[in-house]
């Protein structure tokens, strides 16, 4: 599979944070979902692949060539939805769209205006009148509109409806038929990730906990609850969680097929992308 961007021992050095040591491979044709908590570094690292911030190490690649900050067309092939920003409050979609016609040199206005009747935004309003959520849809509209191979998308379905949620889903799935889009997705809503995600990344503190294909990563992990005594009688590699209750033991593990095999007696549950997060951000001290 060929990889549309490549990150080689990435680091970003804040004075309180460091995204540190990120090796990660982003195919083409995919969605990746990019999980982890407030401040675990998904805004910084989609900035690092933006070149809006410099790095402090490291390389970023596409299509195996280092990007360069300056690389015009570069910006061309990237579509990008940012939590937190927005159009100035003077303008109106209109106007908008003028400017993009002169940013991005495949702007197409017909594919925008399709998307502003698609998301019910009126063209000649201000965005200063905007709700958050419509803000946020022509934030998306703008990104789609530019024949973009690369979608970047910091909590774009964040502050909309269900209806208005699965619509941008279902966009970013007929995105990737054609195998040379690919698109990087951070969002704190995981059953969206679940619908659509190819892959999923989870960051913790600025580190890489793990970057797996999801439907491997459903089927592998597991809740297995038992007593302290049985806890004992896991190999420790292959837990990655743990909670005790007035029950037991719950603990995560990636490998519950092989645990159920060997252990019939034993409760082995299916477990979602949000426990996954929650056993490891904050399960107890193993």
């Amino acid at each position: 599979m060929e990889t549309a961007i490549r990150l080689e021992n990435v680091v970003k050095k804040y004075p309180k944070f460091t995204l540190d040591q990120i090796n990660l491979e982003l195919p083409k044709g995919c969605i990746m979902g990019l999980v982890g908590e407030n401040g675990a570094g998904k805004t910084t690292l989609i900035k690092c692949i933006l070149g809006l911030i410099s790095l402090s190490d490291g390389r970023i690649y596409k299509d195996e060539k280092v990007i360069s900050e300056k690389e015009i067309e570069w910006k061309n092939d990237v579509g990008v939805v940012m939590s937190g920003s927005s159009f100035p409050g003077n303008l109106n979609a209109k106007q908008i769209n003028k400017i993009m016609e002169n940013i991005y040199s495949r702007w197409d206005k017909n594919i925008f205006f399709d998307y502003l009747k698609q998301f019910h935004i009126d063209e000649n309003k201000y965005t200063k009148d905007y709700s958050t959520g419509m803000a946020m849809k022509l934030q998306i509209a703008v990104a789609f509109s530019h024949n973009a191979k690369l979608l970047l998308l910091d909590e774009a379905t964040s502050g909309l409806d269900p209806v208005v949620r699965d619509e941008i889903l279902e966009i970013l799935q007929n995105f990737i038929q054609d195998e040379e889009c690919t698109v990087l997705f951070s969002s704190h809503i995981t059953s969206d990730l679940e619908k659509v995600a190819d892959y999923i990344t989870f960051l913790h503190k600025g580190k890489l906990i793990f970057s797996e294909n999801k439907d491997e990563l459903l089927y592998n992990y597991g809740v297995v609850r038992c007593s302290k005594e049985d806890y004992k009688r896991i190999a420790p590699e292959h837990v990655i969680g743990l909670r005790k209750n007035q029950f037991g033991y719950e603990v995560m593990v990636d490998n519950r097929i092989d645990i159920s095999r060997q252990n019939r007696d034993w409760v082995v549950d299916t477990t979602t992308l949000e426990e996954i997060i929650l056993f490891q951000i904050k399960g107890d001290v193993l």
